[in-house]
């Protein structure tokens, strides 16, 4: 798989149901999560059913662009409460694969849900036409610094380290629910 994608936004709430905060940069941890933010704290509306593929979650720029164009619904990258807006990436084909957001490596866990909580929160009837495109769930294998403005690719599992590979995996991932 070839792709060279693009972070247009990082979001982070520092609680369930809380607004979303902007930020032009963001520190990932390894197998925590985004800093500050509530999949990192487990303090969110279903952090108790926490899974390690919930660390960071992505939506696609496009996604939000449809929305827009085929049921009129603006959805701003502030509303979506997933973490990081990205432009260029095919996050469906990402499960069970590693890629690169910067200098951070991430695994694509499932494809995320969406939920009536969502529609409450933003007031917008988006749980129908949001289903399978509604965002990646994914694990942060190598953190860092991420910015706004950078590339997002593939990473080829034999270039990473097999301990850091082998100790990954060791975890299945997470099945969808039932919608």
């Amino acid at each position: 798989m070839t792709f060279r994608g693009e972070l247009l936004h990082i979001h982070r709430a520092a609680a369930g149901a809380a607004a979303m905060e902007e930020l032009p940069e963001a520190s990932l941890t390894a197998g925590v999560g985004l800093d500050g933010d509530r999949y990192a704290s487990r303090s969110g509306t279903f952090s108790a059913r926490h899974h390690v593929d919930r660390q960071v979650t992505l939506i696609e720029a496009e996604t939000l662009a449809a929305l827009a164009r085929d049921r009129g619904i603006e959805l701003r990258p502030d509303e979506h409460r997933r973490n990081l807006t990205t432009v260029g990436v095919p996050l469906g084909h990402l499960v069970g694969a590693y890629f690169r957001v910067g200098g951070c490596v991430l695994y694509g866990g499932r494809l995320n849900v969406p939920c009536k909580h969502l529609e409450g929160l933003v007031g917008k009837a988006v749980m129908r036409p949001l289903l399978n495109r509604s965002g990646l769930n994914a694990r942060i294998v190598v953190g860092g610094t991420i910015r706004t403005g950078d590339a997002i690719e593939p990473v080829d599992r034999a270039t990473l380290p097999s301990d850091l590979v082998e100790r990954n995996e060791q975890v299945p991932v997470e099945p969808a629910p039932e919608v």
